[in-house]
């Protein structure tokens, strides 16, 4: 088991990074969360969580040990695998999820691409024995991808992919004006929308 890993930034993507370790790149798959936190040629820690398959080694990396306790979390809620639980943590940050399991908040864990009404109302049934205490009583924070919040969270992650703070803002300020007032989609859908944009500024 690898639990975390601490070496150079040799790459970032949209969906992941690439740590020298002792002479050997890891491929760590992330969220943009996390992504947005690297930079290329720094050194940097990732908690991480490997997942064993017949034909594959897949290596997970997260900014912290808490958001990968909650990651290995939703995986013992049936119908959840790695990718849907990397999502989760893609949209949501750990201590809204941990809320909305907690309160049966099944709203807020619907707005994760791939769980809907029963899926949400599973998630709660499943683990909310199992969340354990929250930290304080104030009301919980906003998700990574809803509201305003989602700009800052694309603006860094394209900084920390090699795009200039002008280049990204004006991608930021493009995928806004196509957004309809609705709800905002996930953060991951609006770092690609605006990588593709980048794509004719570049």
């Amino acid at each position: 088991m690898i639990a975390s890993v601490r070496g150079r930034v040799a790459a970032v993507s949209p969906d992941g990074a690439v740590i020298e370790v002792g002479g050997v790149g890891l491929a760590v798959l992330c969220s943009p969360h996390t992504i947005a936190d690297l930079r290329v040629g720094e050194e940097a820690r990732l908690a991480t969580s490997l997942v064993v398959r017949e034909d594959s080694l897949t290596l997970y990396g997260f900014a912290d040990d808490d958001a990968k306790q909650l990651f290995e979390l939703l995986q013992t809620a049936s119908g959840v695998g790695p990718r849907l639980a990397q999502a989760v943590l893609a949209v949501h940050t750990p201590e809204v999820v941990r809320r909305a399991i907690a309160g049966n908040d099944t709203s807020t864990l619907t707005r994760v691409p791939g769980i809907g009404k029963k899926g949400a109302e599973r998630l709660v049934l499943e683990l909310r024995d199992k969340i354990g205490a929250l930290p304080g009583d104030g009301a919980a924070l906003v998700g990574v991808g809803a509201g305003a919040a989602w700009a800052e969270q694309v603006r860094q992650a394209l900084v920390g992919l090699g795009w200039t703070a002008g280049q990204s803002d004006q991608a930021v300020a493009a995928v806004a004006e196509q957004l309809d007032g609705g709800t905002v989609p996930p953060v991951p859908v609006l770092l690609k929308q605006a990588i593709r944009m980048l794509g004719t500024i570049r």
